[in-house]
């Protein structure tokens, strides 16, 4: 089987569930229920930071990042999450285009919550529909204004995907399961996740 090479972004405040969340869906996911415990899954996750060293995420949490910016292999997959960490993103050019150059060769590209900010930084939604966490919005529609916010769905998918809140990332990550690997892999995998 080969994998989709799935990068999660981390960074300094990134929220937990925005990147956890997504990581547990890709790696619990598997083709076959009945091999759950032989066969992996077919998302090849790893976390991805500036550089090697351990990263705090909200709450204090020490995430050690699998590959820095110059380890990382090309992402078929690239997750942006979001959290008060964005904010320095925004303006960490070595950031903003490691996420332009990950998107432009990955086959998809998403975001959960404020994640969207970086990839609007990226100029990855420039004439796009595209939400973001409800505290955000406006946030969103002032920094990126060819972007149509949008402030009444889960998800939006207009050539990338992001992502409303903290938990909207799940689903999210939920519905690319079911793009790439069927309705039926996906509803078993949120099966195995209750």
């Amino acid at each position: 089987m080969t994998r989709t090479k799935t990068a999660i972004l981390v960074f300094p405040d990134v929220e937990v569930l925005d990147f956890c969340g997504p990581f547990e869906v890709f790696g619990v996911t598997r083709l076959d229920e009945a091999k759950r415990r032989e066969e992996p899954s077919p998302f090849d996750v790893y976390l991805v930071a500036e550089t090697a060293d351990p990263v705090r995420a909200t709450g204090g949490l020490r995430v050690v990042p699998d590959h820095s910016f110059e380890t990382a292999p090309a992402a078929d997959l690239l997750v942006v999450p979001g959290g008060w960490g964005t904010r320095p993103l925004l303006t960490n050019s070595r950031a903003v285009e490691w996420v332009k150059r990950q998107a432009d060769g990955a086959k998809l590209t998403l975001s959960v919550c404020t994640g969207s900010l970086v990839l609007g930084a990226a100029g990855l939604l420039s004439g796009k529909r595209a939400t973001t966490h409800w505290m955000a919005l406006g946030l969103m529609r002032g920094m990126f204004p060819d972007v149509t916010v949008v402030d009444h769905l889960h998800w939006v998918e207009d050539g990338v995907h992001t992502s409303a809140g903290i938990s909207a990332g799940n689903d999210l990550a939920l519905r690319v399961v079911a793009k790439l690997c069927g309705e039926p892999v996906a509803r078993t995998t949120a099966r195995y996740m209750e």
